[in-house]
């Protein structure tokens, strides 16, 4: 089935068709694991797992690859300043492979968590230094490098189409500004580095052995070696942050093109930011992981709902009381599929309103993945005149490609014995019509933070989110 995505590099939508149907290949930018990814890291994972839900149940066969940044991205865009790997093992008195291991657990934990589909291969920037260093030596060959006291850079000026992603008046603006920084031995302020030398005199954590002398890849060509050996030369998508759009993507199109003498990728899809009155970002101070979200009684599928009430290509501004609203949301579906799965599901179904409401769902998802408006159509499904099989069986199709789980049981969260026995008293008060004792005691469960919602199928409760900490 067609559909139809916003291809950065010619900034308009097209129809996607892939280099050799029905088989894609996927590439998404992976996590740098040097701390915890925070939600606006996640906000993107969340997009790209539409996007594989979206052309799978199209009936593409997708080859997805997401790899792991365990190596050579330095502090600054400017091949300056730390690794970011040897920073985390500093801040936390561990080895940098400690580090890696540790946080790349803790990423798909957490990614899991949120419901995102693991890539079909993911590999690790540690385990991939001989095809970076090939790479580097097919660039070499054409004339493309040069030699500084720090590094093998690459000579972007020898590339006629730069900035074709970026586009001219962006790489402009970045040359005149603060992030990228000059550099006395830089050619020009655009280059950017393949290979670090180990700084003189110091043993680094994680050093290889080169044709150029001992050192690390740069960020960039990690990227590009890991896509096209596992996707090819050419493939058909390539997806991350915005943020990466005038570097970190710019760079891999440049070297991968250079070196090959063929088109990167086809498609280039990227996410917005998520904005908590600014952008979310690891180097400052209160990034929220999702972690923060469960410390506060959010389950981490409210989070995946908030991301669908605005398009990947939107800013998404957080506040814990809009994640209350989704979160009231989220658990209101789940109780609908949760009624429907305990009665016995009946009522005729009208298979062609049934299919209307499935094309008009799908043309939103057909139309670069417009995802709002999707969980709008599935909303209405449920307040509109379907019986309840054919509700169950629409919002549980729709859900294969949103990910929000509305068929998975409640989660076995426990209580402790005093509010169990308050659970249950309230329960005997409330069946013998003593509604003043029930109400007293669903006062006493609000006040240790447990909310109940009275079904025909008995009490639910859960956590009250803790929303009014935050200052």
């Amino acid at each position: 089935m067609p559909i139809q995505l916003f291809n950065t590099l010619t900034r308009k939508k097209e129809d996607f068709t892939p280099l050799n149907p029905p088989q894609v290949g996927l590439y998404t930018c992976g996590p740098t694991v040097y701390n915890y990814a925070h939600i606006g890291n996640f906000r993107t994972y969340v997009f790209e797992d539409i996007l594989r839900r979206s052309l799978e149940y199209l009936g593409f066969k997708v080859q997805h690859v997401m790899n792991v940044t365990d190596v050579g991205h330095l502090i600054s865009d400017a091949d300056t300043g730390e690794d970011k790997m040897e920073v985390g093992a500093k801040r936390e008195g561990r080895t940098a492979w400690e580090i890696a291991e540790f946080y790349t657990q803790a990423f798909f934990r957490d990614a899991g968590k949120l419901n995102i589909l693991p890539s079909h291969t993911i590999p690790r920037a540690t385990q991939h230094i001989p095809e970076m260093i090939a790479l580097i030596q097919a660039l070499e060959k054409k004339g493309y490098t040069y030699r500084t006291s720090d590094g093998i850079y690459f000579d972007t000026s020898k590339f006629k189409e730069y900035a074709k992603l970026a586009g001219e008046k962006n790489i402009q603006g970045l040359k005149a500004g603060a992030r990228v920084e000059a550099s006395a031995e830089k050619k020009n302020l655009t280059d950017f580095s393949l290979w670090k030398f180990s700084p003189p005199g110091t043993k680094r954590q994680m050093e290889w052995d080169s044709p150029w002398g001992k050192g690390f890849p740069g960020w960039h060509i990690e990227c590009s070696a890991m896509s096209m050996k596992y996707l090819g030369e050419t493939f058909d998508i390539h997806c991350g942050g915005i943020d990466h759009i005038s570097i970190h993507h710019t760079n891999e199109i440049t070297q991968s093109e250079a070196a090959t003498g063929k088109r990167f990728v086809r498609f280039w899809l990227h996410g917005d930011f998520l904005n908590m009155g600014a952008k979310m970002s690891k180097s400052k101070d209160g990034f929220v992981t999702v972690s923060s979200l469960e410390e506060k009684n959010f389950n981490p599928l409210a989070y995946r709902y908030f991301c669908l009430n605005a398009h990947y290509r939107v800013p998404l501004d957080f506040s814990w009381e809009n994640l209350l609203a989704a979160q009231k949301s989220w658990e209101a579906l789940k109780g609908h599929v949760l009624d429907w799965q305990k009665e016995s599901v009946s009522g005729s179904r009208d298979v062609q309103r049934e299919e209307t409401a499935r094309q008009k769902f799908l043309e939103c998802i057909q139309d670069d993945l417009n995802y709002p408006q999707a969980l709008a159509v599935l909303w209405e499904v449920v307040r509109g005149n379907f019986s309840a099989s054919s509700k169950k069986e629409l919002v549980l199709e729709f859900d294969k490609i949103l990910g929000l789980s509305l068929d998975r049981p409640p989660e076995s969260t426990s209580l402790n014995l005093e509010v169990q026995a308050l659970v249950q008293k309230r329960e005997e008060a409330r069946k013998t019509k003593n509604f003043k004792a029930a109400d007293q005691i669903r006062k006493q469960l609000e006040e240790k933070g447990v909310l109940l919602e009275d079904t025909p199928q008995g009490p639910r409760w859960k956590l009250k989110p803790k929303v009014r900490d935050e200052g």
